[in-house]
């Protein structure tokens, strides 16, 4: 077998292998958490968003769902900056499901303790999970059609 099909054989493997994990990591969720929907119709839902939003979320990430500058590139404490929740960011290359319980629990809690390090503390006990959903569905009501359409597709990938 030839290098090049060694690594493609790889590369597919790891691939699987994070899927894989990925599912069972989504299908594990609590009950009360398998069926997030993220609404950016639900206007009521967009209003207390915007709230929450500008109370808990736009220090950080920006009234304007900016981020923070440079926030590709790690800070001297080896954490990231806050990301943009606009069409900018990568907050809509995640599923619904993800973006919910990392919003709950915090981004560091989606890996094993001490891999990933983050500046952002879980919202349980500040948020209820409704307030979360709120904030989320006036972050995705903000990204244009396209971008909602292929969050809506990403979701459509995703077990329920």
């Amino acid at each position: 077998m030839k290098t090049s099909e060694r690594t493609q054989i790889l590369l597919v493997s790891v691939f699987v292998i994070i899927c894989s994990v990925s599912a069972i990591y989504l299908w594990n969720l609590p009950d009360n958490e398998q069926d997030v929907v993220i609404d950016p119709t639900n206007k009521k839902s967009v209003v207390l968003g915007k709230t929450v939003y500008a109370k808990h979320c736009a220090s950080c990430h920006g009234a304007k769902l900016e981020g923070q500058p440079n926030w590709k590139q790690r800070l001297p404490n080896g954490r990231l900056p806050a990301p943009p929740h606009d069409a900018t960011g990568h907050t809509w290359h995640h599923p619904d499901k993800l973006l919910f319980k990392m919003t709950k629990y915090g981004p560091a809690s989606l890996l094993p303790e001490g891999q990933y390090q983050s500046d952002m503390p879980g919202l349980k006990g500040v948020l209820s999970d409704d307030e979360i959903l709120a904030s989320l569905a006036y972050i995705k009501s903000t990204w244009p059609k396209e971008i909602q359409n292929r969050h809506d597709q990403i979701n459509a990938r995703v077990p329920r």
